[in-house]
């Protein structure tokens, strides 16, 4: 039994010991004939000015870009195995997304480097793609945004890599399960409090903590629109959400402390406390009935699903009810 616990604390170190940045490879280029969101030359989005709501237009590219999103991400899910870099994971979202016509949303903007973020153990959220390998035991957050036909699908998910430890699990498990209580409340007239109190309801049933710092966003014709979506309850952001609105929701928890902390290249969030911490997305429309994803594909697949089967999470169920009313 003694050396029984001697292996297991061993473990419990391994898991949890911080993440180290690699090197970062030089940006990828994208081909002429790909349409470019106007900031991808100067990597300054002009301001944003676009109204929530979006056209019937727009919402129909927003289902067709959300599902390449979907598709996308679903697909570089596959590849995630130890010894695998995120860099390698940057290099295949690139050439997925440019050889689908679109464009790798977060490249160049605000001089973002890469064409996906990967944010590993206590990454809160826009971890660069380096040269590190992924290790056993790690869990990694990938966030992919595709821009086409002049609108953004915004998605990410979790995934674990190898063998992952109990706490992490339930982290990843929960945070899931926060988006998917969030996305239950929409509906038009909905305030936008309803949302954050959804998450952090949940969150504190599990003892984990709610970044702030980050929140859900409009997306649109716009990467990030006006429209703000706090994962906290707060009376103050009272604002009701109409038909036809698009905006993401994100919540980002944590299993310790959510306070954090920014590395020197002006993006990279890790938790102050080293812990771990975990994200889910989705692109959602309010329609006259609720609310619909649009980040999953024309069959209804996400790669939430995937996961939520490896951590014991339960999902929405048929695809038919994806659009929850």
């Amino acid at each position: 039994m003694a050396k029984r616990k001697r292996k297991s604390a061993a473990n419990h170190n391994r898991w949890h010991r911080p993440v180290l940045r690699g090197l970062v490879s030089p940006k990828r280029s994208v081909p002429p004939h790909i349409k470019l969101p106007p900031y991808a030359l100067t990597g300054q989005p002009p301001p944003s000015t676009a109204p929530p709501e979006r056209t019937p237009e727009e919402i129909a590219a927003m289902r067709h870009t959300g599902a390449l999103a979907a598709e996308v991400l679903l697909e570089v899910s596959e590849k995630v195995a130890p010894g695998v870099t995120t860099d390698a994971l940057d290099c295949f979202v690139h050439e997925t997304i440019i050889g689908r016509n679109a464009y790798p949303s977060p490249l160049n903007y605000r001089g973002f480097p890469k064409s996906v973020c990967t944010s590993v153990n206590e990454v809160i959220c826009h971890g660069i793609p380096d040269s590190r390998p992924l290790e056993d035991g790690d869990i990694i957050n990938i966030d992919v945004t595709a821009y086409r036909d002049g609108v953004h699908g915004d998605t990410s998910a979790m995934f674990l890599v190898g063998e992952v430890e109990a706490d992490s699990q339930m982290l990843v498990r929960e945070t899931l399960v926060s988006l998917q209580k969030a996305i239950e409340v929409v509906r038009p007239g909905c305030q936008v409090f309803e949302i954050g109190r959804a998450i952090q309801q949940h969150a504190k049933k599990h003892k984990l903590g709610v970044v702030r710092e980050f929140i859900g966003h409009g997306v649109g014709a716009e990467f990030h629109g006006a429209l703000q979506i706090p994962h906290y309850y707060d009376a103050r952001n009272s604002r009701m959400l109409s038909e036809h609105t698009t905006f993401t929701i994100e919540p980002m928890l944590t299993l310790g402390s959510p306070f954090l902390q920014m590395w020197d290249d002006d993006w990279t969030a890790v938790t102050l406390n080293g812990q771990r911490s975990a994200q889910f997305e989705h692109t959602l429309l309010v329609t006259s009935e609720g609310v619909e994803i649009l980040t999953q594909t024309a069959s209804g697949e996400c790669a939430h699903d995937s996961t939520a089967e490896a951590v014991g999470a339960s999902v929405f169920g048929p695809v038919s009810q994806r659009a929850v009313a």
